[in-house]
């Protein structure tokens, strides 16, 4: 756990979204501006840009610039959700919101819950997800000449 003071962090905990597409997006925004992965998100939502899948990928389809990617919708509010939170802990810090850069990002599998009903059981989609944002010091380092 990193608890630097110009670090905030928001854990998500037991979210109803898709895994193996959190991990993409942790993917995707990892090491970027918060406003720039912000505006890149609601690409997503409005279908105007495509995620790029790289690890599960079979039978995927090809989408425009990119080999395979897609789509996930409900993943990417759920994400958008936690920028908020994370850019709310981090004014309530003292950091400056306009300078923060997704510094880690990861998404693990939640627990196994199940959903009963008459044909059975169901497991449903459980994930658990970290962002880690950092202030970007606007410091000029000096070249030696």
């Amino acid at each position: 756990m990193n608890n630097k003071i110009n670090t905030a962090v928001v854990n998500g905990k037991s979210l109803p979204i898709s895994t193996k597409m959190s991990i993409e997006i942790c993917r995707l925004i990892r090491n970027k501006e918060l406003s720039k992965a912000r505006r890149m998100l609601n690409d997503v939502v409005s279908m105007k840009r495509a995620i790029p899948i790289t690890r599960f990928n079979a039978d995927l389809g090809h989408k425009p610039g990119m080999a395979s990617g897609r789509y996930p919708i409900n993943a990417s509010k759920m994400f958008l959700k936690l920028f908020d939170s994370v850019e709310a802990n981090a004014e309530n810090k003292g950091l400056n919101v306009n300078n923060l850069f997704v510094t880690h990002a990861k998404a693990d599998k939640g627990e196994a819950r199940w959903h009963y009903g008459r044909k059975g059981k169901a497991k449903m989609k459980n994930t658990h997800v970290e962002i880690t944002v950092e202030e970007k010091s606007t410091e000029i380092k000096e070249v030696k000449k």
